[in-house]
């Protein structure tokens, strides 16, 4: 049962399905949304052989037609789309094939085969007869509607109006040179192939409204493999139950079940919008199957695509799928497709990587990359003389002899230490009066030792504080 096209009903459900549900798991089934499908033998249209008077219409002729055809009720032998349709009498209808089926879903489907329509106006022109169907395409006060008197909260529209958009078609009937004097039975007649008034039942109508070998399934209530579901319904009606289910493939399918044991119990299984199995169970029988189209090529020939249609498709996610949505998403970045930079290449600098900043030796502190404390608080060493001196202990009369030590030690240029000693605070006194008063305030400013006796270190003037 090939088939090109996946079922839809609404153009709107399908800008509504293109919506991601961020809430949901991706566990749906896989379906198509298209715009409504039009069947093949809809675009190809009959023409009529209706024979009327050649005279023109009179008064009393026109007063007779507007009553009967007023508020006269049939059903659409076609979709019928929210806009003007013309036909010619005895012709064509304008616009037919692509053009009537890009219409139907620029304009939208105002009724469908076998829907009821009544005629809600009947207009006679020169050469016209037009007939609102169900309203008619257009608002009822086109112009009058967008007209108000009075100022601010007084305002009052000329005519009132709901603001519904229309939802009717409007069908003009066209004739060469004048409308001719018709009765109602032959305008009738004229308009079969659009609306068939004298059917009884909706279901009457739409198995007019289909093939031969069709339109006699559904008149013996038959099911055919390959129908749709509105092609059921009109053979059967509605089921008693539904179930729905999924094959180990992993498609899914709809089981219709008509009837209740000890009688006969029919089951339809649809896959999508069409039937693929019809299956019949009866007491003490076996069951009978049927599995293979019996609808030929009614839809191998089939559809009409519209130059306006496209398709939205929604389904399960594949293994691979999930895996590509789940992988990490790259940085934005400025560059474009394809674009390549030096630092691409260097595995020592990934692109979008943060590197540590790389500060001299002497200005690390702690904390900062590649900072040891051996080489950050390293004291300088002090030469022997300095230390000579330094560490020379005092005695008596020795005054002038450390005063010495300490000037060769600053003279030969090395760096004075100050290590810690141990004793009387500030430099070693003389123990004689000979030492004068000068000579000590020079001693003393030399040679810095500490004041106590514990062991300290001089800080680092490199180190900063943090």
């Amino acid at each position: 049962m090939p088939r090109s096209m996946c079922p839809g009903r609404s153009p709107l459900l399908a800008a509504l399905c293109a919506l991601p549900l961020l809430a949901l798991p991706l566990h749906s089934q896989v379906f198509t949304v298209e715009a409504e499908h039009v069947e093949k033998h809809y675009t190809e249209f009959p023409p009529t052989h209706v024979r009327y008077p050649s005279e023109p219409i009179t008064t009393l002729g026109r007063e007779e037609l507007v009553r009967f055809m007023q508020a006269e009720q049939g059903f659409a032998m076609r979709p019928l789309p929210i806009a003007n349709l013309t036909l010619h009498a005895n012709g064509h209808m304008d616009p037919t094939g692509d053009k009537y089926v890009d219409q139907l879903h620029q304009k939208g489907i105002s009724v469908k085969p076998g829907d009821r329509v009544v005629v809600t106006d009947i207009r006679i022109h020169e050469k016209t007869i037009e007939l609102d169907l169900n309203g008619g395409p257009e608002h009822k006060h086109k112009y009058l509607r967008h007209i108000s008197i009075g100022a601010g909260a007084a305002e009052v529209p000329l005519a009132q109006d709901s603001g519904a958009p229309p939802t009717g078609s409007r069908l003009i009937l066209l004739f060469e040179e004048r409308v001719p004097d018709v009765n109602g039975e032959q305008l009738e007649a004229l308009l079969k192939p659009m609306i068939d008034f004298g059917v009884k039942s909706p279901a009457e109508a739409f198995a007019e409204s289909l093939p031969d070998f069709l339109r006699k399934a559904v008149e013996e209530h038959r099911v055919l493999v390959g129908m749709d579901r509105d092609m059921v319904v009109y053979a059967k009606g509605q089921p008693n139950r539904k179930v729905r289910e999924t094959s180990p493939d992993g498609k899914a399918f709809e089981i219709w079940i008509y009837g209740e044991a000890p009688q006969p119990v029919e089951m339809i299984r649809f896959e999508g919008s069409f039937v693929t199995r019809v299956q019949l169970a009866k007491v003490g029988e076996p069951m009978q199957e049927r599995s293979e189209n019996e609808m030929g090529d009614y839809w191998g020939n089939q559809p009409v695509v519209a130059n306006n249609q496209r398709e939205v498709k929604l389904g399960d996610a594949t293994e691979a799928d999930r895996t590509e949505e789940n992988a990490p998403r790259s940085a934005p970045t400025l560059r474009k497709p394809g674009e390549q930079l030096p630092a691409d290449n260097d595995k020592d600098h990934p692109v979008g990587a943060m590197q540590p900043v790389n500060m001299p030796p002497d200005q690390r502190r702690p904390g900062d990359p590649g900072y040891t404390p051996t080489v950050s608080a390293k004291q300088p060493q002090c030469s022997g003389q300095g230390q000579a001196s330094s560490q020379g202990s005092p005695q008596t009369g020795s005054t002038q002899t450390s005063g010495q030590s300490s000037g060769s030690g600053s003279a030969s240029g090395s760096t004075p230490c100050a290590q810690p000693q141990s004793g009387t605070s500030g430099s070693s006194q003389p123990q004689s009066g000979s030492a004068n008063s000068s000579q000590q305030k020079s001693d003393s400013n030399s040679t810095q030792q500490p004041q106590s006796g514990s062991t300290q270190d001089r800080p680092n003037p490199l180190d900063k504080p943090q």
